[in-house]
Formats: structure tokens, C-alpha cells, sequence
């Protein structure tokens, strides 16, 4: 009987990288471990396959390289061995940088801001995101062309344009770049009058904001309060768009968004670009800062939340911390005979909650909003500060317990 052969597989493979990073003075091995493991979240959400990470010790990254000369010989041959298509770095890489590993190592190189961008573009929606996402991109570029968007000449269109055959290829790539900057600019403040019309109707209601780190819980904390289905997903940067929904506990309606979430070396020019998705928080009477509880390094996140929000010009607004994910939350209980000191893995949840509890200055509360625990006393909170508000008083007058 004759064998029909096996049909050939049409699905397509997933990209491989290798991870980079340095350790220094600033940033200790601790640290860099931290930031690696949060690359390969990056890039697991951007559907890469991480194969190996490598660091290596310096006083500072190598202004020309990033890394030595040996790390660079050392990565390009597991690259060629295990036929990986992408290296990733865990800072951004300067120009020339780029330019001198990209020929080094013979792959595409991405840095952690162009991965984030990456990201955003993969998770951009609405016009009004991709608008954003598509800013951002061409400020990170404009200072690394290299004939890499001649592509965007046929949008401009018209005669009498300059770029005769005499003009560098560079310059007439970085005008027309300079060009869409413009553009994107103006679409981007004509979108803000439209968005900002939109919340001028909005004026009568108290104002809450959900902010946080990447992937800590707010959209699913979102949906539970509001009983809408804003997407949700264990993934960073799951939600891009900043989402509002009338919420209404006890007959009491406030207005409650989900904004996009922060991260460490969150890129300048991302955070230029969102500055309007942000309006929602600066315009918002009380910020609920949700956090994840069940991460090793949540004080380190909640400070890097604490240090973006100051520097879009909210950080004195009243805020209240919902430590989420705390059926997540693992303990390890050192043996009665282990001397060594103990480490943030040995902490009771319990003891978190007291010591938390004990600063009356900063109210919280310790929920899951997965297994839907404490929601109960969360909503009752989140009612106290609406009233209050509404009431003219200052939030938390009275809220202090």
C-alpha cells in the first residue's frame, strides 16, 4: 500500500534569543538577576523563546560594546552553535552600540526599550494607542537610522519636495522622519481635545484611579469591581488603553480606570508619548495603587511606581495601597536550627499585614482578587473614600483606622 507523505508543517517557529546584561557597582547580582527575569517576561510576552542569559561584571558597561570583547566572542558562538535569531540587552543601548554588536554578533539586536516598544505595538488597540506607540518608535529612532524608514516617503506625498539624488540617504530619512513626528504630534493633541470634551462630561463624579506596576492585578481587580470584562492576562502590558467604568457600591456611583502599567527603565520616550492616557490619573480625586504582594521585590515596584508618578506631577495625590495576590503569597519557614539570617522569602504574610496596618499615615488593605478575598471590606473602603470626597472634605480626613 503506498505511504502518502506527511504533510509539512506550515506553523511558524517562534524567534530564539539569548538575554544580556551587566553587573556593577550600581546595579549588584542580586539586582541583575531581578531585571534578566523580568527581560525574559518581556520577551516571553513579545513571543521569544529565551535560550540563555549571560551577564557580565564590570565596573560599567563598555561605551563602545556594552560588554568585552571575550562576553562578545563567547555569545557569538553559542549563537551560531544554537542558531539563535535574536540578542536582547537589558538597557538601552546607545547608536553606536547598536551599530558596533549588530556586526559583531551577525543578529538583530534589541535593547529593552525597543523590546517594551515592540511590546506596545503588538498590545496597541485603539487608534489612539497606536498613535502613541508609533511616537515613540520614531523618537527612539530618529538617532539611529540607518535606512530604516524610507518606507514612510510615500506618506508624505506632493511635489516640490527636497531629497534629489545629491541628498544623503541619512538626512532624507531623518526629515522624513522629523516629519511623521509632527504629524503624529498634531493627531495626538487633536484626539486629547476630543478625550478631553469626553471627561468635561464626566466633571459631577468622584474619580478613582488604578495604577500600579505591569501585571500586578488591576485589570482583574477592574473587572471585579465593575463587573465589566476588561482584558485581562498574565502577561506585562496586558492593558494599553486607559479603560473607565462606572462603578456603583451602595448606591454610592464614583468612576473607576485602569491605566496602563509602569516598569523599571520604562523609556522616556513612552512615558512622553502617555502622557495624555495619563490625564486620567492626574485628573482622578484618589489614586488606588495595587500591588503584588506575592513578588520578592514588590517594595522595589511600588517605588518604582511611587518615583513615575512623581514624575508626571501626581505624586502628592491621596493614594490608597491594595496589596493584591495574597493567595499567591509563598512563605519559607526556616528550621528551628538555621542560623542564617533571614531573607525576604522568610517573612510571614501576617507579619507584612501588621507592620503595613501599623502606618496610619497610609491606608491599605490586603486582598485577592482572584480568589475574591477581603473584597467585601475593600468595597466598604473604596465607599468611605467616595463619600468623603464627595462631601468636600479632604480624602482621608476621617479614613484613618
Amino acid at each position: 500500500m503506498k505511504k502518502h507523505p506527511e504533510p509539512i508543517s506550515t506553523a511558524v517557529q517562534p524567534d530564539t534569543a539569548v538575554l544580556v546584561g551587566v553587573i556593577t557597582e550600581q546595579q549588584n547580582e542580586a539586582m541583575s538577576k531581578e531585571y534578566l527575569d523580568e527581560l525574559a517576561f518581556l520577551a516571553e510576552t513579545a513571543g521569544v523563546v529565551t535560550k540563555k542569559i549571560y551577564t557580565q561584571k564590570l565596573r560599567s558597561p563598555v561605551t563602545a560594546t556594552y560588554i568585552g570583547s571575550g562576553k562578545i566572542e563567547e555569545i557569538k558562538a553559542y549563537i551560531v552553535e544554537n542558531e539563535i535569531n535574536i540578542a536582547i540587552f537589558d538597557d538601552e543601548l546607545t547608536p553606536s552600540q547598536l551599530r558596533n554588536l549588530e556586526k559583531l554578533l551577525a543578529i538583530p539586536i534589541l535593547d529593552r526599550t525597543l523590546l517594551i516598544l515592540k511590546i506596545f505595538a503588538m498590545r496597541a488597540r485603539t487608534a489612539y494607542a497606536k498613535t502613541q506607540v508609533e511616537l515613540a518608535q520614531c523618537q527612539y529612532m530618529l538617532p539611529r537610522l540607518k535606512r530604516l524608514w524610507t518606507h514612510l516617503e510615500r506618506q508624505r506625498g506632493g511635489t516640490g519636495t527636497r531629497g534629489g539624488s545629491g541628498e544623503l540617504q541619512i538626512e532624507s530619512d531623518r526629515r522624513i522622519v522629523l516629519h511623521r513626528i509632527t504629524l503624529l504630534k498634531e493627531q495626538l493633541k487633536t484626539i486629547d481635545k476630543q478625550m478631553q470634551s469626553q471627561r468635561s462630561h464626566r466633571d459631577g463624579m468622584v474619580r478613582l484611579a488604578l495604577v500600579g506596576y505591569t501585571n500586578v492585578g488591576k485589570s482583574t481587580l477592574m473587572n471585579l469591581l465593575s463587573k465589566s470584562t476588561v482584558f485581562a492576562e498574565n502577561k506585562l502590558f496586558a492593558t494599553l488603553d486607559t479603560t473607565v467604568r462606572k462603578v456603583v457600591v451602595e448606591n454610592l456611583p464614583f468612576l473607576l480606570s485602569d491605566t496602563v502599567g509602569f516598569i523599571r527603565k520604562l523609556p522616556t520616550q513612552l512615558i512622553e508619548s502617555f502622557k495624555s492616557t495619563l490625564d486620567e490619573v492626574r485628573e482622578a480625586d484618589v489614586l488606588v495603587h495595587v500591588v503584588d504582594i506575592s513578588h520578592p521585590n514588590f517594595e522595589e515596584q511600588m517605588q518604582v511606581v511611587t518615583d513615575t508618578l512623581a514624575e508626571i506631577g501626581v505624586g502628592e495625590k491621596p493614594t490608597y495601597l491594595v496589596f493584591n495576590k495574597t493567595d499567591a503569597y509563598r512563605c519559607v519557614e526556616k528550621a528551628e536550627d538555621d542560623l542564617t539570617p533571614r531573607t525576604k522569602a522568610n517573612i510571614p504574610l501576617q507579619e507584612y499585614i501588621d507592620t503595613w496596618l501599623a502606618k496610619k499615615e497610609t491606608p491599605c488593605i490586603f486582598i485577592s482578587a482572584k480568589e475574591k478575598q477581603n473584597v467585601a471590606k475593600l468595597r466598604n473602603d473604596l465607599y468611605k473614600m467616595v463619600a468623603e470626597v464627595q462631601s468636600g472634605k479632604y480624602p482621608f480626613d476621617n479614613f484613618l483606622w
